[in-house]
């Protein structure tokens, strides 16, 4: 196979706050902006943002969304303050486990998002 990219779709309800979201606060850069969808960059692909989906007011279930979108990122400590400091609420700050240590927050409907540590 000769794949170009890894794309992501997700469909939301709660577009115009989810677009603002993806843009605004976690700051990636938009590649297109149609009528129900926007596509923004990411390294080696992209996460599309399209209407019709579903929200919920807490973290979806698996149930309703057996995936997660994992940024990977050098400092954790450092990418929260960051974060926070453009308005992104987390649920937990810091959650260690024997592989890894992640930050968990949301998206405006519902969508479970990590921020993961890379360590060597």
């Amino acid at each position: 196979m000769n794949f170009q990219e890894f794309g992501f779709i997700l469909f939301v309800e709660k577009y115009d706050e989810c677009v603002s979201f993806y843009r605004d606060q976690l700051q990636l850069d938009v590649r297109t902006v149609k009528d129900s969808l926007v596509i923004f960059n990411l390294p080696q692909g992209y996460l599309m943002v399209e209407q019709g989906g579903v929200s919920t007011n807490q973290e979806k279930t698996r149930e309703q969304n057996p995936a997660v979108i994992r940024f990977n990122v050098d400092n954790l400590k450092k990418t929260v303050l960051q974060m926070e400091g453009l308005g992104v609420p987390f649920a937990n700050r810091e959650l260690s486990f024997d592989w890894g240590t992640i930050a968990v927050f949301h998206d405006p409907d519902g969508h479970r998002l990590e921020l993961f540590e890379v360590t060597s």
